[in-house]
């Protein structure tokens, strides 16, 4: 099972599960869940290779699915679902491949294609850190500056970091050799039809009108939605906006 932070109490309202991106963690999306926790349980998980949940030697969207719906079948068997790129994907898998499971579908800033921009660049980043050198976080994030320009990066990935155990929590090994399908999608039949949003940051170019006929064919209900000046972390840098836009969907 994997390690799953719970923020609130269950109620009338399915709980919701958030899954982070590529290189995240439940602890990544803290203060948003902690928000939305007033209406409802809120479920955030680290996803397997990530964070404190097991490592293996696989990373398809079709074993992110199971992970995944093996959390819902443990908190009642139903909820609605928000998931961030890479997590945006495992999302969509799960709602196709056991939709009784997904209420509400919110993809954030990802599409059901293949991309072409590798992120193998940052595995070689946190690898090139002497951790042997690192007493606290900023000490990995000065190392990491060498390879990294974006500040914010740099950050976000030493929250990966077990400084006291000197070790990554991500499994950079697995993630490295399963990019591939990590930048893809899966061949994946059938249609969810549930109510579904894709929301992205109007400064991203991950979820563009090209994409949308591959959107439709699996999410016919599917609904197009923009946060003005934010761009592919969203969530990160319209955090306000991000949780609103979180409860009008799911309580429409």
């Amino acid at each position: 099972m994997l390690n799953v932070l719970r923020h609130g109490q269950p109620g009338p309202k399915p709980p919701l599960l958030i899954v982070h991106g590529l290189y995240g963690s439940a602890r990544n999306w803290g203060v948003i869940a902690k928000r939305l926790s007033d209406e409802r349980l809120i479920l955030t998980p680290d996803l397997r290779n990530h964070g404190d949940s097991p490592h293996t030697t696989s990373h398809s969207y079709a074993d992110l699915a199971d992970d995944l719906a093996e959390v819902i079948e443990a908190h009642g068997g139903r909820a609605d679902v928000v998931g961030h790129s890479m997590g945006g994907k495992a999302a969509m898998v799960l709602a196709l491949a056991q939709p009784a499971l997904v209420n509400r579908l919110m993809v954030a800033d990802i599409a059901p294609v293949a991309y072409g921009h590798s992120q193998i660049q940052y595995i070689e980043a946190m690898r090139a850190v002497d951790l042997t050198r690192v007493e606290k976080r900023s000490d990995a994030a000065e190392q990491l500056a060498q390879l990294v320009d974006d500040t914010t990066l740099q950050s976000f990935f030493t929250q990966s970091l077990d400084v006291a155990g000197k070790r990554w929590k991500l499994n950079l090994d697995t993630l490295a050799a399963e990019m591939p399908k990590i930048l893809g999608f899966p061949q994946v039949e059938g249609q969810f039809d549930g109510p579904t949003v894709f929301l992205s940051g109007a400064l991203s170019d991950y979820v563009t009108p090209e994409h949308r006929p591959a959107i439709r064919a699996h999410f016919p209900k599917a609904r197009f939605a923009k946060i003005p000046g934010a761009g592919h972390w969203l969530h990160a840098e319209k955090p306000r906006e991000f949780e609103a836009s979180v409860r009008a969907f799911m309580n429409a």
